[in-house]
């Protein structure tokens, strides 16, 4: 003791000495819980004489395995059906420990042993099973505290008073056998059985990997600290279920878990997981561990009574499953369930035998997994004679090929593990020659991650075997360390755990990739199997198909599935049918899975699946109605077919204007240019080209300053117009007016002041636009007569752009009163006429306009052209019809542009009832003088009905005579000759008898007695007659 005292110190000892007694009482607490539970399993006696066997392998380290080899019993603890996958499991561990082992490389000069026991696939017996590599490490204990103890040149722990090494005193019988302590275990299969086994080996720091076990609550490291696995947790799985049903848009399903940890925290994520994605869940049902037939029974039915959830997702585990296919037929329920199954499924024939026609059609998911090399003909060369050290082989054997081995043919027993499958009490006896072949066997799914664990194990040791049993010069030399060093096995399996097996990382035989994260969870890789009728199946014409993975994502494609015959398309799982696009949910009271949908309105969006949310002015949702974008503003193109026909008749107007301007410019000094009032036409033409420009202002995009534009020239080029146009006709109708009344010249009538008077009536217009522009500053604005249109317009209202036009009908209205008024003016002397027709017209082209361009309010393009076109027509009609006939002579008969015309006419003046007129023909009518017998007179024209005075007498004109040139001057003498008669005569009869003497004349017949008169009348450049009428001479 003083030599240990002195080699650790006294702190060191105390230490060792409380870890020691600490770990001395958890061991006995956990043995009398153990051996309580052994003796109540131990009343029943396990069906199988084999059951309660193992194997155990002698090695330098010994790895424990846990496999289901049996079925669960009814009665007892495991049944006498050996469970195909368990076997394949057992044997995969044994293929695993074979080859690293025979190839050396891995961990050279040490050779794995294994320990491995039977679970019945029940928890409790598992845990009962595990107590043996508990004693194991219990009674290697101190054979390698003696080790440790040498190797660091230390006492031994334990030591004989006389101080002699300690023996065991036991029989041989109850010796562990070439067995060390379990370095750690491969398994269990199902989750339950390595949660209490788990908690088992962490009291004594045994590492623990599962190749199947997928509970989520595996993944606690606070709970098991030392529990590692080669698969992923079920969350993945879940999720993968999830998939699969949101990718077929299934949104109401029944879900079955088995009770126990796999099932029920498995169902949970689904459950979780279908929330988040609005998958609902119709009916959620749990199968117990003790369920019969009953009660699979009463679940088929509940599962039928919510018919729209065709689809349900199993969580279970396969003899759960089986239990659920098996009373779906006897209820006669084969092909309305769509089956979603997890990796209790999987790709299991021997759950799905007998039972393929409810089965078809199932989707279900298994880890991805890869066939491991070399394991198939290592299976197939296995026979019960060479397999001796697997007691469970025979019985694996007589339940494959259905016969009895020899040494059991008189000790024949049932290898059902389900009743309705056949006794093999009264099968022949095995040939001596049979061997397993494919088409009995097919490899595991789960064979792969056996293996793995096998291997994680072995490199995380040949790494610990570096690192404690190597030398530097070792290290130095990067030579191999050879064999197990005593520090490799008493070294702490919680650090083993922790430093080396959770960071192992390699290839393994199959090619892929093994490593575990922090919470000892492996890869998450599945496949998506279909079992389907195949053509050449196997398993009575049915089998399982690969259809899709998952890798962080679902890879499937729908159309690869293949459903029941009955059933080619993709079948139908919902309450409600999924509202379509722009839907909403009307969620009916008592069930939120089941819904009717009711339709947005158009410009409304889906704000969430109850409820739609109006975009606004201006925006409009997108095709899947999931949110709103802002409406392109529109406006008139240039390249529209609207916008293309009033350019094109501006553009033909605009050149028909310049043409008359320029020759009217040219041809300023010819009569008909004067007689046409030559200043006002030029004004007159400069209206009607603005006009026409006006169409380009409107067809141009909507901006500050065209809108400024528009406002002004457009109410600018009608003022010109038709002011010009009303002061033509005022001009004429005041001069005819005024002659009828007195003699005296009318006020403003000169050129010049007709220019004063149309710009003052063109200064009002603008004046008023420019106090509109004031009160209402140009700009843009966004319209929207209709939900889905944006327009850009000028921002000014419809109404307000017509109310800035009254003051131009108004100046349209009194051009065409005035025009009424002139209609009977000569036409040699005025354009009265012409004037009135256009007037006439353009009073028919406006009062069109109106209803159409407020029937057009919600078409802004119409509206744009009609508003173009109208405006382009009026300025067209005024430009044809008031200045086509003078162009046209101008142009064509040159010869009437000029100063002398003749009239063919014998002209004589009336006779009067009060005195005569002095007559005298004239000498030279070209240099007559008006000092010769002048006199006053009152005339009346009886073509046009105007009177005029003639000094003093009142006389009535009855035609008028068109001037003749003076030869000798420059200047109009202006000569008209007329029969005059007294005003106080009737009109109608003096014209009449005027008319009558004519006649005679013609005939040459003797004239009546009437005195005949000459009148010179003096005539205006613009071809109206002269008020100046005191220079009228009567002959």
């Amino acid at each position: 003791m003083a030599d240990v005292n002195k080699k650790f110190g006294r702190p060191a000892m105390l230490k060792l000495l409380v870890r020691w007694f600490w770990f001395v009482v958890w061991t006995c607490l956990w043995l009398a819980v153990l051996r309580v539970v052994g003796q109540q399993r131990a009343m029943a006696t396990p069906a199988s004489n084999s059951a309660g066997s193992s194997i155990q392998l002698a090695g330098d380290i010994i790895l424990g395995g846990l496999f289901p080899v049996h079925v669960k019993g009814e009665k007892t603890p495991c049944g006498s059906a050996v469970y195909n996958r368990g076997i394949q499991r057992l044997e995969a561990m044994l293929f695993a420990v074979d080859q690293i082992n025979s190839e050396g490389k891995l961990l050279p000069g040490i050779r794995l042993g294994v320990n491995v026991v039977d679970t019945c696939s029940r928890d409790t017996y598992a845990l009962n099973r595990s107590l043996e590599f508990i004693r194991a490490s219990l009674n290697a204990m101190d054979h390698s505290t003696s080790l440790s103890s040498a190797a660091s040149g230390s006492a031994a722990s334990f030591q004989c008073r006389d101080g002699s090494t300690p023996r065991d005193r036991r029989p041989p019988s109850q010796q562990t056998k070439g067995l060390g302590p379990v370095f750690g275990v491969v398994g269990g299969s199902y989750s339950s059985v390595s949660i209490q086994v788990a908690n088992l080996l962490r009291l004594f720091r045994i590492p623990q990997i599962s190749p199947a076990s997928t509970a989520k609550v595996l993944s606690d490291k606070s709970r098991f600290e030392f529990f590692a696995r080669t698969v992923p947790p079920d969350d993945y799985q879940a999720i993968t279920l999830v998939d699969l049903v949101e990718r077929f848009n299934w949104t109401y399903i029944s879900t079955v878990a088995s009770e126990g940890s796999y099932g029920e925290s498995g169902i949970e994520v689904v459950h979780r997981e279908a929330g988040a994605r609005n998958i609902c869940i119709a009916l959620a049902e749990r199968v117990s561990s003790t369920a019969d037939e009953r009660v699979f029974d009463s679940i088929i039915r509940n599962l039928y009574r919510k018919p729209f959830a065709r689809a349900v997702v199993l969580f279970t585990r396969a003899d759960d499953a089986r239990g659920l296919l098996a009373a779906a037929k006897r209820l006669s329920i084969t092909s309305h369930f769509i089956w979603v199954a997890s990796d209790g499924w999987g790709r299991q024939h021997k759950l799905v035998e007998g039972l393929e026609d409810v089965a078809e059609g199932a989707l279900t998911v298994d880890l991805e997994s890869k066939s491991v090399p070399g394991f198939d003909d290592y299976m197939l060369s296995l026979t019960p004679s060479n397999n001796q050290r697997n007691p469970w082989y025979g019985d694996y054997w007589q339940e494959v090929h259905g016969c009895l081995l020899p040494h059991n043919q008189h000790h024949p027993q049932s290898t059902s593990a389900h009743d309705d499958q056949p006794a093999i009490s009264h099968a022949s006896v095995c040939p001596a020659g049979l061997r397993l072949t494919h088409l009995g066997y097919e490899q595991d799914s789960k064979i792969q991650f056996v293996v793995d664990a096998v291997y994680a194990f072995a490199h995380a040791i040949s790494a610990l075997q570096r690192d404690v049993c190597g030398n530097a010069s070792t290290a130095a030399s990067r030579r191999p360390v050879y064999g197990a060093c005593p520090q490799l096995l008493s070294y702490d399996g919680g650090d083993f755990y922790t430093k080396y097996l959770l960071n192992v990382s390699f290839l393994d035989p199959a090619g892929s990739e093994v490593k575990f994260d922090a919470q000892g969870d492996g890869l998450a890789r599945y496949t998506i199997m279909n079992y389907r009728r195949l053509p050449n199946g196997a398993n009575n014409g049915y089998d399982y198909k690969e259809v899709g993975k998952w890798f962080n994502e679902l890879e499937l494609d729908p159309a690869d599935v293949i459903w029941t015959r009955e059933q080619s398309a993709v079948p139908s799982s919902v309450c409600s049918q999924p509202c379509g696009v722009g839907q909403v949910k009307i969620t009916q009271q008592g069930d939120t899975c089941c819904w009717s949908c009711d339709r947005c309105d158009p410009w409304e969006y889906v704000e969430n699946e109850f409820k739609c949310a109006d975009c606004g002015p201006g925006r409009w949702p997108y095709d899947d109605k999931r949110g709103c974008f802002d409406l392109e503003m529109q406006y008139m193109r240039w390249d529209s077919l609207l916008a293309i026909v009033p350019i094109c008749v501006s553009c033909g107007g605009i050149l028909l204007t310049v043409t008359v301007i320029s020759i009217f410019v040219r041809h300023s000094e010819t009569p008909i240019v004067k007689a046409s009032g030559r200043e006002l036409s030029f004004v007159l033409l400069g209206g009607i080209l603005l006009c026409y420009f006006n169409t380009f202002t409107l067809l141009a995009k909507p901006m500050v300053v065209t809108c400024a534009i528009q406002r002004l020239c457009v109410g600018t080029g009608f003022s010109i117009v038709y002011g010009a146009l009303f002061t033509k006709t005022n001009r004429i109708s005041r001069i005819f007016d005024s002659a009828s009344r007195s003699a005296k010249r009318p006020s403003f009538i000169s050129p010049k002041s007709q220019m004063v008077i149309t710009s003052c009536i063109i200064s009002f217009q603008m004046l008023g636009t420019v106090l509109w522009m004031w009160m209402e500053p140009p700009g843009i604005r966004a319209a929207y007569p209709q939900r889905d249109q944006t327009i850009l317009k000028c921002r000014m209202e419809d109404s307000s752009f017509l109310l800035s036009q009254v003051f131009n009908v108004l100046l349209i209205a009194v051009c065409t009163v005035y025009a009424v008024k002139t209609r009977k003016i000569p036409e040699n002397f005025n354009e009265s006429k012409f004037i009135g027709f256009t007037m006439y017209t353009t009073c028919i082209i406006w009062l069109a306009f109106l209803p159409i361009y407020f029937g057009t309010a919600n078409t802004n393009e119409i509206q744009i052209t009609t508003m173009c076109l109208t405006i382009s027509l009026s300025a067209t009609v005024a430009l044809v019809c008031l200045y086509v006939p003078k162009v046209y002579i101008i142009v064509f008969h040159p010869d009437k542009n000029v100063r002398k015309l003749t009239m063919t006419a014998t002209y004589r003046k009336a006779p009067t009832r009060q005195g005569t007129a002095t007559s005298s023909p004239p000498a030279n009518n070209s240099n007559h003088k008006s000092s010769t017998n002048h006199h006053s007179a009152a005339g009346y024209c009886c073509d046009c009905g105007q009177e005029f005075s003639t000094g003093g007498e009142k006389v009535r004109l009855q035609q008028t005579v068109v001037t003749q040139q003076d030869q000798h001057k420059q200047s109009i003498s202006a000569v008209a000759r007329v029969i005059v008669a007294p005003v106080d005569q009737e009109n109608s009869s003096l014209c009449n008898e005027s008319a009558e003497e004519t006649d005679t004349s013609k005939n040459n017949t003797p004239a009546i007695n009437r005195r005949q008169h000459v009148v010179h009348v003096g005539l205006s450049s613009d071809g109206l007659l002269l008020d100046d009428h005191e220079n009228v001479t009567l002959l």
